[in-house]
């Protein structure tokens, strides 16, 4: 009587635990957030800083970079094709965005996502408004790369990220704008999930209480901000701000946060880095958040 080693049943069990362990590993799904600091072919031809940047990168599911100084589209190419060498139990893709900028310096936002766990739907720029007899300045240095994404594995079945690096002197000008931004992402697409990151330079001398009160991200209870006033996404041990931030709106989405995963990522500390070593990759940490995992469809293809 008892477990015989080799029955059937034995053989279940086992099976049925290395899949508990599995999801275990495969179980949320981490979003990030990282100001590369003009990334472009000098990082991408530095060992060091990619081996750093491969690190960091590997640890997220999907992650939108910014400060994506790369005017040939090589250096955004070597780093997935390094990325997908580096992390070989995962398939690596990414999405960008136009250069954007209004004078001669022009950034691009790129999202790098897993593809055997994400799927892209559909996703545009947003452009500045050029309504019949609007003498409004378009508000945005750098408009919002907005993807639609499916993501089967997680409680959340699709989600849209808007991802913003603010000019710092028009910080809260902009972030009021996303407001705007969000609006147009319902009408388009009948959704409400919906996931705000990026370096806002949401922080220190770039905002203001006073100012707050008139940001309507803010002040709409509907918005979640994630990573508080109270965090530090800078490298620098003399600076202490909250630039980088995530914001969620959408019930679904809200309910998928994993509680307490939303962070700074201290590439430093943990990677066991100086300040020199870590700022020759950036001059900002990634910010992270995980969404809870869809247990049944992982335990489905799994199992």
């Amino acid at each position: 009587p008892g477990f015989h080693p080799r029955s059937p049943m034995r053989t279940a069990v086992l099976l049925f635990a290395a899949g508990l362990c599995v999801l275990n590993i495969t179980s949320s799904l981490k979003i990030c957030a990282f100001n590369v600091q003009s990334f472009g072919e000098s990082k991408a031809n530095n060992k060091k800083v990619m081996g750093i940047l491969l690190k960091v990168l590997s640890r997220c599911d999907l992650c939108l970079i910014q400060e994506v100084r790369d005017s040939k589209g090589e250096a955004v190419q070597a780093l997935v094709k390094a990325l997908n060498r580096f992390d070989k139990s995962n398939s690596y893709s990414y999405v960008k965005s136009e250069r954007l900028g209004r004078k001669t310096y022009k950034e691009q936002y790129v999202y790098i996502y897993r593809n055997n766990m994400l799927k892209v739907k559909d996703h545009y720029q947003y452009h500045k408004l050029e309504g019949e007899g609007t003498n409004e300045t378009d508000v945005f240095s750098r408009e919002p790369f907005i993807v639609h994404f499916h993501s089967p594995t997680t409680l959340v079945k699709d989600f849209v990220l808007v991802g913003q690096h603010t000019c710092p002197k028009t910080a809260m000008k902009e972030i009021d704008e996303l407001y705007t931004v969000f609006k147009g992402i319902y009408k388009k697409w009948k959704t409400d999930n919906v996931m705000i990151l990026g370096d806002l330079n949401a922080g220190c001398s770039y905002v203001t209480i006073k100012g707050w009160r008139a940001v309507r991200l803010r002040t709409d209870p509907k918005f979640h901000w994630l990573i508080g006033d109270e965090q530090d996404t800078t490298v620098r041990e003399k600076t202490h701000c909250a630039y980088d931030r995530i914001i969620v709106h959408g019930r679904e989405i809200i309910s998928s946060v994993v509680p307490g995963s939303a962070r700074p990522f201290n590439f430093k500390e943990n990677f066991h880095l100086t300040e020199e070593e870590a700022l020759e990759v950036s001059d900002h940490f990634p910010v992270e958040v995980d969404l809870k995992p869809n247990h049944r469809y992982l335990l489905r293809n799994e199992l």
